[in-house]
């Protein structure tokens, strides 16, 4: 009996995480996508002509919404949850239900944010089985911070990572095809010698989205992006190596 293979790349819709500095247009980014419908965990896209679901303010909203796109007919091509950050905080608050405490950090040094782990892991199989059943991808933003790494075999540096905690962040980035980082445009311009010897930060203004990781940020790409790309959804769409 021959093996039931087959050869090539399998194109199949996007799992994106989109995180950058505030206010540099992610949400206007994703609502390029194709038939795209936001589901919204923050009051961010009322200048944005877009469809979207009420503004979600507990996680079983979320769930609910969720389970509407996956039983109900639509022809919706794109979901866009903006944000994750503020996705984190609905999960947070539904940890903190489950064990009677006002804080997660009551719980007990990182228990909760492992028990949260379970809601994280039930809301991205809501998400596969969009993406497997309904054909839609699905864009997940998210604000930056900066963190402090200590990498094994280096000095500790500072770089840019989603805003969320650390647990939640790696099961969703190891979920995604894409991790993008959207900035401005910078470079440094040093002057003077020795003691007067300085070094400025110069802003072009323009906005670019960083697909592979760096030091200076977390990334990742499994399309064979290009290192930088344009922050607009037709420039990400044309660079897909599919």
């Amino acid at each position: 009996m021959p093996l039931t293979t087959t050869k090539g790349k399998q194109s199949k819709p996007r799992r994106i995480i989109l995180y950058g500095v505030h206010g540099i247009g992610k949400s206007t980014f994703a609502a390029g996508a194709p038939n795209a419908v936001f589901l919204p965990t923050e009051d961010g896209i009322a200048d944005i002509d877009c469809e979207s679901f009420p503004l979600a303010e507990s996680l079983e909203q979320v769930i609910e919404y969720l389970t509407e796109l996956c039983t109900e007919e639509h022809d919706r091509q794109t979901l866009i949850v903006d944000t994750l950050d503020w996705l984190e905080r609905l999960i947070w608050a539904a940890v903190e239900r489950d064990h009677d405490v006002k804080s997660i950090e009551d719980i007990g040094y990182a228990k909760g944010y492992t028990f949260a782990l379970k809601y994280w892991r039930q809301f991205l199989r809501q998400l596969d089985w969009l993406r497997d059943n309904k054909g839609m991808s699905c864009i997940l933003l998210a604000h930056a911070k900066i963190e402090r790494f200590q990498p094994p075999d280096n000095e500790p540096f500072d770089r840019y990572s989603p805003k969320m905690h650390k647990l939640a962040s790696a099961i969703v980035q190891e979920w995604c095809d894409e991790v993008l980082f959207a900035n401005y445009q910078t470079y440094t311009k040093t002057s003077g010698e020795g003691f007067d010897k300085t070094t400025k930060g110069i802003g072009t203004g323009q906005r670019v989205v960083h697909t592979s990781e760096r030091p200076s940020h977390l990334a990742k790409n499994r399309a064979g992006l290009p290192e930088t790309i344009g922050l607009s959804w037709a420039e990400y769409a044309d660079a897909i190596s599919f």
